[in-house]
Order: C-alpha cells, then sequence, then structure tokens
C-alpha cells in the first residue's frame, strides 16, 4: 500500500445519483481496505463467531459452580468482590479467623470480614465485575462467584472472530478464530475461575476490535473525502489540501477504545501496556492510509491530524475511566490509605514525592490515592515468594508449566470414585494444538512483517509482545503461565493467520483450495480433540488417576 494514485482526476469519475460511493472512491476503499465484502460474506461473519460463541458460553457455564470452593486465588477475588458490594472496597480478614475459605464457602460471609481495610496491589474495578455477579446471584452461589468471568469469557469468543474479520476480511476465518477460542484450554479455565486475569484480557482485547472498527471507519472516511476533493480539483500538486489531507472527525472508536483499555487498567496496570501499543498502532496505521492516498506531507499530517488528537482522546479518557472505577474508595472514609493526605500535609519540598509541595494543589483524596498507588506498586514488585508452580515467561508459549488450581485425590467410594485412587484436578493447561503451533505461527507473522511489510502480521506480534516482554523484566517476581491468556487471543489469531496461507487465496486454483481446506480441517478437528481429551482436568472431573497421568504429558505438569 506504498504506491500513490495518480495526481490527475480520472475522466471516469461521476457521482452517483442514488448516494453510492463513485468509482473513484470505490478504488480508494480498496486500496485502503482491500477488496469489498459481499453482502452474504458480512453475514456469515458475524453469524459463524455468533454460533460459535454460544457453544462456547454453554461449555463455559455449565456446571459452573463446581466445585463449590475457593479454588487457587479465587480466596482473595470472590471474598474482596463480595466487599466492594458490602463498604465499596476492600476489608480485611480478621486476624484469629483459622479457615476464613471455609467460613465463606459454607455460607457464614459475615465472619469472614473484620472493620479493618485490607490493602490491596490491584485497582478495583475488576472485583466490582465480580462482585455484581454475587449480588445478582447471593453470596452462598459459587455459579455467582464466576458468572462474570464466564460471561466476559463467552464474549471473548465472539470479540476474536470479529478482530478476525477486520483482520483477513474472511467469514470462514473469522469463525475458525472463534471455534480456535471457544477451545482453548487456558482461555476456557481462566473463563471458569473467578480471577483478574481472564478480566485483564477481555478488556486488551474489546480496545483492540474497537480500535481495527476505528480503522475501518476513518478509512472510509479519507477515501470518501479524497474522492470529493478530486472531483472539486483540490487534489492537484500544489494544492493546499493535497498537502495534509482531509481531517478524519472526531473518531467515536477511539473512545470505546480509550474506555475499554481505561477498565482494562483498572482491573489490572498491566493493560496499560495495550493502552501503549494500541495507540502506537493506530497511528501507524493512519501513517499508511495518508500515504496511500497521495498526500504529500504524509508524516507531519499524520501526526498533527492523527497522534496528537488521538493521543488527546484516548489517553485522558482511559485516565478518567480509570479513576471513575474507584469511586467506592473515594465515597469512603475508612478505605485503606484514605486519610493518608490528612495526616501528612505538604509542608516540605522533597521533591517529586506524594508530600510534596508540588502537589498541596491537588484535592486530600487524590494525594491519598497516589501515595496508595506508590505503595501498590512497591509492594506488586515486592511479591517474590517462591510457589511450586510458578514459572519463567521464557517457557509460557511452550506452556512447559501450567499452573494447578485445584486438586484432590478421591479414594475408592468417594465422590464417585470407583477405583482404588482417583484424580480431581482443574489446570490451566493450554490447548497444546494451538500454542505449540503458535510458536511457529509468530515466526511466520515476523517474516511476513519483515519481507512483506504485512500489517496484520506485525499488529499481531506487537499485541502478543504488549502482554508478554514487561513480565521478562521481573525474572526475581512469582509470575504463572496463566499471566499469557492475556495475549492468548493474539497467539490463536497468528494461528488463524497462518491457516489462511495454508487455506490459499481464493483466486487458487480448485486442487489447491481443496488441499488447503483439507489441511485446515484437519488442523480445526486436531484443536478441538486436544480440548476434548483435557476436558477432565479443566472441569474438575472424577476420573482414575491412571488416566490423570495419560494428560501428564511433560513431568513438568505434575
Amino acid at each position: 500500500m506504498n504506491a500513490t494514485l495518480t495526481d490527475a482526476p480520472s475522466s471516469a469519475t461521476r457521482v452517483d445519483t442514488d448516494g453510492h460511493p463513485d468509482r473513484d472512491e470505490l478504488m480508494l476503499r480498496e486500496r485502503l481496505l482491500g477488496a469489498p465484502a459481499s453482502a452474504q460474506q458480512k453475514l456469515w461473519s458475524w453469524f459463524g463467531p455468533l454460533t460459535v460463541m454460544l457453544i462456547g458460553g454453554l461449555l463455559r457455564l455449565w456446571d459452573l459452580g463446581r466445585p463449590h470452593q475457593l479454588i487457587f486465588d479465587e480466596t482473595y477475588y470472590v471474598k474482596q468482590g463480595w466487599s466492594m458490594i458490602l463498604y465499596g472496597h476492600e476489608r480485611k480478614t480478621p486476624a484469629n479467623m483459622p479457615e476464613p475459605d471455609a467460613f465463606f464457602t459454607h455460607g457464614q460471609v459475615p465472619t469472614v470480614y473484620g472493620t479493618e481495610p485490607d490493602f490491596i496491589v490491584h485497582p478495583p474495578f475488576g472485583k466490582w465485575m465480580i462482585g455484581a455477579g454475587e449480588h445478582l446471584f447471593g453470596i452462598t452461589s459459587s455459579f455467582g462467584w464466576r458468572i462474570a468471568v464466564a460471561l466476559t469469557g463467552t464474549l471473548a469468543i465472539l470479540l476474536v472472530g470479529r478482530a478476525a474479520w477486520h483482520l483477513f476480511r474472511s467469514a470462514t476465518l473469522a469463525t475458525i478464530a472463534a471455534l480456535l477460542t471457544a477451545f482453548e484450554g487456558m482461555e476456557f479455565v481462566m473463563s471458569r475461575t473467578s480471577i483478574l486475569d481472564g478480566l485483564v484480557s477481555f478488556w486488551a482485547l474489546a480496545g483492540f476490535v474497537a480500535i481495527l472498527a476505528d480503522r475501518d471507519r476513518s478509512r472510509r472516511i479519507l477515501a470518501r473525502k479524497v474522492a470529493q476533493l478530486r472531483r472539486d480539483g483540490d487534489w492537484s500538486l500544489d494544492a493546499k489540501q493535497r498537502l495534509a489531507g482531509p481531517s478524519l472527525g472526531l473518531r467515536p472508536w477511539r473512545w470505546v477504545a480509550a474506555v475499554c483499555l481505561g477498565l482494562g487498567m483498572a482491573t489490572k496496570w498491566s493493560d496499560g501496556f495495550y493502552l501503549a501499543a494500541i495507540g502506537l498502532l493506530t497511528v501507524f496505521w493512519d501513517l499508511g492510509a495518508r500515504r496511500a492516498v497521495g498526500v504529500r506531507r504524509w508524516l507531519s499530517a499524520t501526526v498533527i491530524k492523527d497522534a496528537v488528537t488521538g493521543a488527546l482522546i484516548i489517553v485522558p479518557t482511559a485516565c478518567l475511566t480509570y479513576l471513575l472505577t474507584w469511586a467506592g474508595w473515594f465515597h469512603s472514609n475508612d478505605a485503606w490509605g484514605r486519610n493518608w493526605a490528612a495526616s501528612n500535609p505538604t509542608t516540605k519540598n522533597t521533591g517529586f514525592a506524594p508530600d510534596s509541595s508540588l502537589f498541596s494543589w491537588l484535592p486530600d483524596s487524590l494525594r491519598s490515592l497516589w501515595q496508595y498507588h506508590i505503595q501498590m506498586y512497591d509492594s506488586a514488585e515486592s511479591i517474590t515468594s517462591p510457589h511450586t508452580y510458578q514459572s519463567n515467561p521464557w517457557s509460557w508459549m511452550a506452556q512447559t508449566r501450567p499452573t494447578s488450581f485445584f486438586y484432590e485425590a478421591p479414594a475408592k467410594g468417594d465422590q464417585g470414585c470407583s477405583v482404588t485412587e482417583c484424580s480431581k484436578a482443574i489446570t490451566s493447561l493450554g490447548n497444546v494444538s494451538i500454542w505449540w503451533f503458535g510458536i511457529a505461527a509468530l515466526l511466520v507473522c515476523v517474516f511476513m512483517w519483515a519481507l512483506r511489510r504485512d500489517w496484520r502480521a506485525g499488529t499481531l506480534i506487537a499485541l502478543v509482545l504488549a502482554g508478554w516482554l514487561p513480565w521478562f523484566s521481573y525474572q526475581e517476581r512469582t509470575v504463572f503461565t496463566f499471566y499469557a491468556v492475556v495475549f492468548a487471543p493474539y497467539v490463536i489469531l497468528a494461528v488463524t493467520y497462518c491457516l489462511g496461507l495454508i487455506l490459499g487465496p481464493a483466486t487458487a486454483s480448485l486442487r489447491r483450495r481443496r488441499i488447503g481446506a483439507g489441511v485446515v480441517g484437519a488442523y480445526v478437528v486436531l484443536a478441538v480433540a486436544t480440548f476434548v481429551f483435557f476436558w477432565p482436568i479443566y472441569t474438575a472431573q472424577v476420573i482414575p488417576h491412571d488416566h490423570w497421568s495419560w494428560r501428564m504429558w511433560l513431568p513438568s505438569w505434575i
């Protein structure tokens, strides 16, 4: 798309009287967005992923409340979610309570919370979402504990399908991407476990789909406006309009992306890397669009008309959205650190610090919140306690150390066990048919971006790195493989991209397309079959211990 259109207006240019785009506009659209899709393709691009989403949703909601006990980090977030509903902030469990999880699970919820506020290391919005499900279904319902993450995990299936449509313009690939998401093991487990990482993944993905929608919309507007300028004779080499090109307006999808990313950061700060990555991607896309239509000063025009305005929309909107999620903390009088500023007036000039006179103009509530954030960052960085299932980020793509969320060993006659020893497990193991092929798929993306300048490949690499690369700087911190769920959608899209290459273009020979379809179909069947095989250890099914051992392919999985 680096070539520019011819300078002279086309003699064949006409304005259609029925309001349809004229020839110039259609040519520009095709240059900026590719060949137009038919109405049937557009319909299937929705129908296919929606159908898959319903299937994936049924799998996620089936027996969601089992086991009726807090598993892994649910011990924090389920209780904190209900605390948000009751008090607007997190409350600490009394120090003299020996088994708070058991009290909570058996309905003795009021005894779990003391009178002191709890210090936490993650912002509140994800816990508000969990608490909303608990409020809707009742705190004694383990289904209610997990419904928020299950619904967002279900919607993520559709969002991946929509992302695939925007990227590849193929209803078939959009449906395949949705299908792989529905049957991706780690995403499935994280959609049935009430912790924050699945929610973080969802909001980043929603922001990405919104910015893809903005890319399509803004390029259609650019094509229409440039075509109009060409008709009016204002697109010659010496025309002022040709220097910078037209403005693209307010671009409402940018606002949607900003809100989604703000909610993601309000769940875990790590979504801030996606705010940066998606912001840069949209700038590069605008650069390419203005250059493709023949804008002479495309670099400076993009910076002034798109990048600066985009930053002024996206960053403040995301930050304001983040701040609003702290409403419960602002409203309270006894949340952690709420009154810090009152006890630490700005009387000393100590530099750029919360108690500096530089911050004296801020309300006490914001000064207190800033200090709280400093404490949150220091605490999160210091989480270095060894854990049996911790893993190095280098191993995440290969899934060599999945996290065991839950394990019991029922004896014969217990919980339906009919042999000497059984296993009952929930393991956040990714679908290895997807992740192992995903390693090769990312290498293909690197090749296609470096040598072919395929924007789709570059986009997927950037989004995988945004979720993965930051963790390499925390080699001393306790981290887990399931953190990779944040960039799992983009691994799936990279796999889908390669499947599209295997399938071949629509212009390929019938024999080539049949071979490609056979290979792609076989791979999709393999991915679904792999998920079915590991289903018992995704959903805490009671199975003979030998059957559990069959599923521990690597010693490091145990």
